[in-house]
């Protein structure tokens, strides 16, 4: 195939993956209101799943760590003429990118997997399928634990009483979108341990030689992302990302391999 002919198929590519994602984005905003009230929401309500997990927990073991107040909600106001119009649009493409993404991935597959031997093809389909698995993995991370956590501690914070919280739409759709997404991007961090692994890059000494700094960047890491003043709260933020590291470690080699 000469430029032009390949440049043709991969806007070809384009199209259907852009096709994918319209597609899902459609259907998504017909029923984005009961997705939003149901998922988006569900953690401003006392009944959703980690608070009342963590009220049996509190049960268990009295005094071990702070539960959810009984009752615990969220109440959220709108400021702003046009917000809910564009946070309906806003979510409606967020939602899109992470259901479409594994076949948006795989369309773009198809256009590079001929290009590669099969030894490679092999390592490219395990990756993509690890990806995808990891990404999903950090998602659901983040909002049954992470954003929960986070959302129950600042919403009860105050550093006045005189001060009431009022809480904008805008302000917890924004930390919804960056806590969920960025967990889903952070528990993408083995596969990039792996690829670098695989060019040579990374070893597993890294890992060993730097894991003591490790754990006090990542134990300051779940510090800022929950900032609560409970032990729990803060090892159930902390346990996942420092498992990450150690998953990352044994993923890589554990020298750089040698031409004889």
């Amino acid at each position: 195939m000469t430029f032009w002919d390949h440049l043709d198929a991969l806007r070809g590519v384009m199209l259907k993956a852009i096709a994918v994602f319209v597609a899902v984005a459609a259907g998504l905003f017909v029923f984005m209101p009961e997705i939003f009230n149901n998922v988006v929401l569900a953690p401003c309500t006392p009944g959703f799943a980690t608070y009342r997990f963590l009220e049996r927990l509190s049960a268990l073991w009295p005094g071990a760590f702070d539960a959810p107040a009984a009752g615990f909600s969220v109440e959220l106001v709108n400021y702003q003429l046009a917000s809910q119009f564009f946070i309906h649009m806003s979510m409606t493409c967020w939602l899109a990118l992470v259901l479409s993404f594994p076949v948006v991935i795989y369309i773009f597959w198809t256009f590079i997997k001929p290009g590669l031997y099969p030894r490679e093809r092999r390592g490219a389909s395990t990756a993509f399928m690890f990806g995808v698995v990891m990404f999903y993995i950090g998602v659901a991370t983040g909002y049954y634990l992470v954003f929960p956590l986070t959302v129950r501690f600042l919403a009860d914070y105050q550093l006045s009483d005189l001060v009431p919280n009022v809480i904008s739409l805008d302000s917890y759709t924004d930390t919804f979108v960056t806590i969920v997404f960025l967990m889903g991007v952070v528990f993408e961090l083995p596969l990039l341990a792996w690829l670098l692994g695989r060019m040579g890059l990374l070893t597993r000494r890294f890992f060993s030689l730097y894991r003591r700094h490790a754990i006090v960047a990542l134990m300051i890491l779940a510090a800022v992302i929950t900032p609560t003043g409970d032990p729990f709260t803060l090892f159930a933020v902390f346990i996942p990302i420092y498992l990450l590291w150690e998953f990352s470690a044994m993923l890589v080699p554990k020298s750089v391999p040698t031409d004889d």
